[in-house]
């Protein structure tokens, strides 16, 4: 919601009233498609009557602690009509971010590519597997580091182009040709490494090194055998907002850590997958995406704490669990004490006690996957002895490419994705303050969509269509959303 401080001219945000940084009033709703009503002069690329997924995220419009958004500081999609500057929303290489949409398809099918597209990018985002050219490298050592240590890992997985060398010895031969000397870690500035190794066990070290990371780093831990033997304060938030990675060896070689680094964050082979809060919204579009991904041998669990929203995810999950072949186990997380070792956990609520049950809860070499949005100044105390042992692996997305974007469009407009099936509810103006309650009690287990045109309609619940419009509720498939739905409730329930 902050000011734009680079990305877009100033003096175009001084033209544009829907622009309502910081702590201006502003208008939410970033799952959304949208018919142009009127273009000004100085637009060329669109034109009235096109409809086009909006792509939310603006990437290049950077504020101080994020990227600019739709529905933050520019006005989002709950109203009537929004104001839109092709200035603003159009990328330096030129794509726009509003993407051409099908007539043949419902609005809420479009509408629903932008959650899953978030959800597709915490899969198929690319890990760096190496140390980054040209890079910025700290190298702490509360032991002696032996020479061939760093050329080894150098050798296998590049080089940096400056290392700051922070110990009481003296720095290995092959550490490198541009070295810094620096007496203490405390004189460092933060965020300003997009590589940091230490070579220790002091708990009040490494967590002293977080901070050093820089966005998108890489911290890798070499134990040497020795062991934290207590939690370990970790930046859980910023593996989410901050895209930083965490790895580490119980041996004296870095490059060992380096190994284990997966390339992808997708699901693998004879996985058992387990998503943390799998009965809400966001929860459920991960557990039918990896139910019906189409890799081998995965079994699914999904947990949740209410058992109304899980019955709504088994009505909809388990026909396609058992479509695809896929072993699916729902479970209530209160009542039920699992026992099973996973190899690949999701996170759907923020809260850092999770992340540190899912490293406990975790299989030889499993991933992590924070997918909800910790804040990036939040920390969790983390068993990083058992962490590194295990060679486990955090992993953390936010928001979505205009590329995942456009992939899920396509899988929609292909019929390979119904995204409907993530409608629990719909509703007009008069119920949308009703629905982001709704939202923030957690009380509708999938989406909710807003149709502004029927603006006397309040917050209707799926399965109360039959008493309260018969005409849409026919037109239902099994309880679920359709187009013929949407098209009966814009003819006959609009105004």
């Amino acid at each position: 919601k902050g000011p734009v401080v680079s990305g877009v001219d100033p003096e175009v945000l001084k033209e544009i009233p829907s622009y309502v940084p910081d702590a201006a009033p502003t208008v939410p709703g970033h799952e959304t498609v949208v018919r142009i009503a009127a273009v000004g002069p100085g637009v060329t690329r669109h034109k009235p009557g096109e409809r086009y997924l909006v792509q939310t995220d603006y990437r290049w419009a950077h504020t101080a602690s994020s990227n600019s958004a739709f529905g933050y500081n520019f006005e989002g999609a709950l109203q009537e009509y929004v104001l839109m500057d092709e200035r603003v929303i159009t990328a330096p290489d030129g794509e726009s971010m509003l993407i051409p949409a099908s007539e043949e398809r419902a609005g809420s099918a479009i509408a629903l590519c932008e959650p899953w597209a978030c959800v597709e990018d915490a899969y198929v985002t690319k890990e760096r597997t190496t140390i980054k050219p040209g890079g910025r490298m700290l190298v702490v050592a509360d032991v002696a580091v032996s020479d061939g240590r760093m050329h080894h890992l150098y050798q296998k997985y590049g080089s940096p182009g400056k290392v700051t060398w922070v110990s009481k010895s003296l720095p290995p031969a092959d550490l490198g040709p541009t070295v810094v000397h620096v007496k203490s870690i405390f004189d460092l500035e933060d965020a300003a490494y997009d590589d940091v190794i230490y070579f220790g066990a002091a708990v009040r070290t490494a967590e002293a090194l977080f901070p050093k990371v820089a966005a998108n780093g890489l911290f890798n831990i070499v134990l040497g055998g020795e062991r934290f033997g207590s939690p370990v304060v970790t930046m859980v938030g910023r593996v989410h907002y901050g895209g930083i990675r965490l790895v580490g060896t119980t041996g004296p070689d870095p490059a060992d850590s380096m190994k284990y680094i997966p390339k992808t964050g997708e699901i693998r082979h004879g996985d058992v997958v387990n998503v943390v809060g799998a009965g809400g919204p966001m929860g459920m579009m991960h557990v039918i995406r990896n139910i019906c991904q189409g890799v081998e041998g995965v079994t699914v669990y999904a947990g949740d704490v209410d058992d109304n929203r899980l019955a709504a995810l088994n009505q909809i999950v388990q026909p396609l669990a058992d479509k695809n072949g896929v072993e699916y186990k729902p479970y209530n997380a209160a009542h039920e004490q699992m026992e099973e070792n996973y190899s690949y956990t999701v996170l759907m609520a923020p809260v850092p006690d999770l992340v540190a049950t899912a490293v406990n809860c975790a299989a030889s070499r499993g991933i992590v996957n924070i997918f909800a949005g910790i804040p990036a100044t939040v920390t969790g105390r983390i068993d990083l002895d058992a962490y590194i042992e295990k060679r486990l692996y955090f992993i953390g997305t936010s928001g979505s490419t205009l590329d995942d974007m456009k992939r899920m469009l396509e899988k929609v407009e292909s019929d390979r994705l119904d995204t409907n099936v993530s409608v629990a509810a719909i509703s007009g103006f008069e119920g949308a303050v009703d629905g982001i309650r709704a939202v923030e009690n957690r009380s509708v287990a999938g989406k909710i969509m807003v149709y502004p045109a029927c603006r006397s309609m309040g917050l209707i619940r799926l399965e109360e269509l039959p008493a309260k419009m018969p005409d849409v509720a026919a037109c239902l498939n099994n309880g679920l959303w359709t187009r013929e739905a949407e098209r009966t409730l814009l003819e006959k329930h609009a105004g």
